[in-house]
């Protein structure tokens, strides 16, 4: 069964539009144990994410993609030299993990985190929820289906 995902990215680090340019590329840099857990084991080949700018001025979904791989090591985890290095990970035992992602399209414009807000359809979406920060988040089929009406 398919499922749904937001998955959230500062576009200076990489953007919908640099998405677009590679058309898939890996979706690496998580640490956090929940949004691994996540990848790890939630997440299928096939499944829908929406592509969320964060830590911008207007934080919104900008985009869709799909899961192109099975969850992997995240091998920037075990290079020194790298921004998301983590000497505790090992590649024969690794703590982080990624996935790739395929473009599939960009919004003429964002679906603000703002507008997103006044919409009663989603408002138990874990996205809108206090203090959630979580870089990668399930979507209810409900939700998906109602911002597909936004776009």
């Amino acid at each position: 069964m398919m499922k749904y995902w937001l998955m959230k990215n500062e576009p200076e680090a990489f953007s919908i539009d640099d998405l677009a340019k590679v058309k898939t590329e890996p979706w690496d840099g998580i640490r956090n144990y929940q949004a691994r857990n996540f990848m790890r084991d939630d997440m299928s080949m096939g499944d829908k994410a929406f592509f969320y700018h964060s830590s911008c001025k207007a934080p919104g979904i900008v985009g869709m993609m799909e899961i192109a791989s099975k969850a992997y090591a995240d091998h920037t985890a075990f290079d020194p030299n790298e921004h998301y290095y983590d000497p505790k990970s090992k590649p024969d035992n690794p703590t982080w993990i990624m996935v790739d992602v395929k473009f599939i399209s960009k919004l003429d414009a964002p679906i603000t985190l703002q507008a997103l807000r006044q919409y009663p359809q989603v408002s138990g979406m874990r996205l809108l929820q206090k203090g959630n920060r979580l870089s990668i988040t399930p979507v209810e089929k409900k939700h998906w289906d109602f911002i597909h009406t936004l776009m």
